[in-house]
């Protein structure tokens, strides 16, 4: 893999699979773990991932356990999410769409004692989903050689978490979660010389790990209703207790004989130290903004590669620091109006990134994100509490000489906010 010719690799690419449920089609997601995963919910999405500062009794934020103490104690919040995206990618003058649809997140939260709330659910952390081919002439000769790239896959944590408010300003909490996921990554390069092996290498890989998020939250009061929170969340980074490896088979075209190779790197498989800080303000019910930046410690990670001479090998300097920032804001203009306009809450955000990983010895792409959205209050003769969340997202992902993406997302995501556990008294 470490070969790709990257001027070819937007051609055949109209083979991507429409139908991935992997949550991406991009082609560098064969790299590391695949493509990190926006692990927030609709409040986040729609201020461009925003989420250390993010206090809110009608909505979840799993970005940073803290907020689980605000919680109300008459409800029972469930969050779903689902997301559709068109993705154009772009090499030169050659230009291919694709685009696919994806169930992203189930989450709940309740409270379970005074100061203490409670969130549990399912989130993606990584996705991969790519399949593509090249073709490319063999040096003096007449003859071709066409690879075939396909990879399908990714991880998901489940959790638990908890959110405690020690005293007024302070508010601390964690997630326990379970990674689990699998991926295969296949290369195929076959000659158009009937009489040369065609050769596969087949890349996978079985995660079963762990996963722990601390957060805090400190609210300081400015006077009146404005409010100043800060928040600040680390994530332990350790080994995955995975064991990645490589078939390395070659076929006789005439014959159909095969023969094959498994090599196996023990324990090469890792998630980063993870640190998080933000603050947002908020005035009433009325504003909110705020900022966010990411450090995630991915350069002390080895990482398994195929060499030349097909050994299978944990390399180091494949993977890069990632350093994230974000800014968004929302605005509700009445939350008692009336008027269903004056209680929409309407958001805004964006986000800069650096790359994880290198291809072929050179920083991957950056990534730059802008979305809007809406959070829309849903009525009902048992709750006026619940929300839709909408938000649209533009993507790029870019870098010298690497194919350019450009992918817009529609991300969907409902908020039940049902009065489980008020008390009803009959007279």
């Amino acid at each position: 893999m470490n070969k790709i010719v990257i001027t070819a690799l937007l051609l055949g690419f109209c083979s991507i699979n429409m139908s991935a449920q992997s949550g991406t089609n991009s082609p560098y997601s064969q790299y590391a773990l695949g493509e990190l995963a926006d692990q927030g919910l609709g409040i986040n999405r729609g201020m461009g991932g925003l989420s250390q500062g993010i206090r809110s009794s009608n909505n979840v934020n799993v970005l940073n356990p803290a907020s689980y103490s605000i919680v109300d104690s008459m409800t029972m919040l469930f969050d779903v999410g689902l997301s559709g995206q068109i993705t154009n990618f772009k090499e030169g003058n050659r230009k291919v769409n694709a685009n696919n649809a994806d169930f992203e997140y189930a989450v709940g939260s309740f409270r379970m004692l005074k100061n203490l709330g409670c969130t549990f659910g399912i989130l993606p952390y990584s996705n991969i989903g790519y399949n593509y081919s090249s073709k490319r002439p063999v040096e003096n000769t007449s003859e071709t050689l066409t690879s075939t790239f396909s990879g399908e896959g990714g991880i998901h944590v489940a959790f638990l978490g908890l959110g405690y408010r020690l005293f007024k300003p302070l508010s601390v909490g964690a997630n326990f979660g379970y990674l689990w996921g699998d991926y295969t990554r296949t290369l195929s390069m076959a000659s158009s010389d009937a009489y040369v092996n065609t050769m596969t290498k087949t890349y996978s890989a079985n995660i079963r790990s762990y996963k722990l998020d601390f957060g805090m939250q400190w609210e300081q009061s400015l006077g009146g209703d404005n409010i100043l929170t800060l928040g600040a969340t680390y994530s332990f980074g350790h080994k995955l207790g995975a064991d990645p490896q490589m078939v390395f088979s070659k076929t006789d075209p005439q014959t159909s004989v095969s023969s094959s190779d498994t090599v196996t790197v023990k324990d090469a498989l890792a998630i980063p130290h993870t640190f998080t800080v933000g603050a947002t303000y908020k005035k009433g019910t009325r504003l909110l903004i705020g900022a966010d930046y990411q450090f995630m410690k991915w350069s002390n990670i080895d990482y398994p590669i195929s060499t030349s001479d097909d050994d299978y090998i944990a390399k180091s300097g494949l993977l890069m620091d990632r350093h994230k920032m974000t800014i968004g804001g929302q605005w509700t203009p009445d939350l008692m109006s009336r008027s269903l306009l004056k209680r929409i809450s309407y958001r805004v955000g964006a986000s800069y990134s650096t790359p994880y990983f290198k291809v072929n010895g050179v920083d991957g792409p950056k990534e730059y994100s802008v979305s809007a959205g809406f959070g829309i209050p849903i009525s009902n003769s048992w709750s006026n509490r619940s929300i839709l969340n909408i938000s649209g997202q533009w993507v790029r992902s870019s870098a010298k000489d690497l194919i350019t993406e450009n992918t817009f997302r529609i991300n969907i995501g409902i908020t039940f906010n049902e009065r489980w556990f008020m008390s009803w008294k009959v007279e």
